[in-house]
């Protein structure tokens, strides 16, 4: 006997609820001193996490598959249907970071779907819920590896150059973990059956919380990138190299940390060093090489530009300066997305007109495919204003508020 979306209902009763869910996903990969969450791409924790999704899809009698860059699939309806409503988002953690980012929009996806068929609606388009593999970019480096390789964005020979901090390499990592590194790839085919993919994701900042809305619809995502400034000096001794004689990386380092903050203030943009590598990194010793990572985002590219330039600029004439030579490499970069307007527009219809569109300096796997398919996104308020640390939190009233609103787009886009 079939449900009314055509397929056959779970075995075993009920599927876990949005409480029993979160509260499965909570103790993984949880650091018990930080209280922060380390769920890095192809560890034993993002493993606990793609069983939990596998899990998941399996109660609700869903279709469940790995595509050919180890993003997990749930399908409800012909996988191999066209003009799909996909959501879902990753379960992957910066280091240290909150419960929420990703997560919640995993985690609501299933929810959702649990709510449509309380309603008992039909279902006119295939319906799929997606964990995006490796969206932080923690291990190697570089951000929506999994969604960047579907779409093409990523090759599989830069992908193969991929190196996490103690030198493993992507492949490595994926082979470990009992995935194929050589089938990884641009997977054109797939997302042509895509008619439209939707994230729900936790707010990473206060808008919604200044406005009193629960939930949001995204109207862009701001340019951003990454940089990565390599600082060559020379190794010395620290208590017996004259400040005069020292060719200091570390000093270089510093101005340029400044210089960053400075630039950033003047063109209303955000510009961050989050990431440090020192050799040979010894409490007496001068370095002779100071790597650290440059996140740069603006609401526009020239404002980006300009920051960025300017960065550079000020690196460049310390480092002449104190005798130290410098390179600079972009390592990733996502233009400007403005989601779609009909779809944007066909979600705010839907939820009645009653929510806020708002912008979001946050890069996502939405974004990235919104190359490829039409995207959209939906905020759930985080009174905190945190995100990528602990401290990042949605109430439970909200929680349950994006779920319906999640119910009600895909309701909409999948069954009307």
């Amino acid at each position: 006997m079939t449900g009314p979306d055509g397929t056959r209902p779970p075995a075993g009763g009920q599927p876990p609820s949005f409480h029993t869910m979160w509260a499965e996903l909570a103790p993984v990969g949880r650091h018990p001193a930080s209280g922060g969450y380390r769920r890095h791409a192809w560890t034993g924790a993002d493993a606990d996490c793609r069983t939990w999704f596998q899990e998941q899809a399996e109660a609700r009698g869903l279709t469940y598959e790995t595509d050919r860059n180890g993003n997990q699939w749930a399908w409800l309806g012909d996988p191999l249907g066209e003009d799909a409503v996909v959501t879902g988002s990753h379960l992957d953690s910066v280091p240290d970071g909150g419960a929420f980012d990703g997560p919640l929009g995993v985690v609501s996806s299933f929810a959702a779907l649990d709510e449509l068929r309380r309603r008992g609606v039909g279902f006119r388009r295939p319906l799929a819920i997606t964990n995006f593999g490796d969206e932080e970019g923690a291990r190697f480096g570089l951000a929506c590896v999994g969604s960047r390789l579907t779409a093409g964005q990523l090759t599989k020979e830069a992908a193969h150059r991929l190196r996490d901090g103690d030198g493993v390499s992507l492949p490595q990592a994926m082979e470990a973990a009992g995935y194929d590194p050589e089938a990884i790839g641009p997977d054109p085919e797939r997302l042509a059956r895509i008619g439209a993919f939707v994230e729900l994701h936790v707010e990473q900042g206060r808008a919604l919380d200044l406005t009193g809305d629960a939930v949001g619809i995204a109207s862009a995502i701001w340019p951003h990138g990454r940089w990565r400034y390599d600082f060559h000096g020379e190794a010395n001794h620290a208590g017996t190299t004259r400040l005069a004689d020292r060719r200091d990386p570390m000093l270089t380092y510093a101005e340029t940390v400044l210089a960053a903050r400075r630039e950033a203030e003047l063109a209303g943009a955000v510009a961050t060093f989050g990431k440090i590598a020192v050799e040979p990194n010894g409490v007496n010793a001068i370095p002779s090489l100071v790597r650290g990572w440059l996140d740069s985002r603006a609401a526009d590219q020239a404002t980006l530009d300009t920051v960025v330039a300017g960065i550079e600029a000020a690196a460049h004439e310390a480092a002449a300066r104190q005798g130290v030579d410098l390179t600079v490499v972009r390592e990733s970069f996502t233009p400007v997305v403005e989601f779609e307007h009909a779809l944007r527009d066909e979600l705010a219809k839907i939820l009645g007109g009653r929510v806020p569109v708002l912008g979001t300096g946050a890069g996502h796997d939405a974004g990235i495919l919104s190359a490829s398919v039409p995207t959209a996104m939906l905020f759930v308020r985080n009174p905190t204003g945190v995100s990528h640390s602990p401290a990042e939190h949605a109430a439970e009233d909200d929680c349950v508020a994006g779920v319906l609103a999640l119910a009600d787009v895909l309701e909409g886009l999948a069954c009307g």
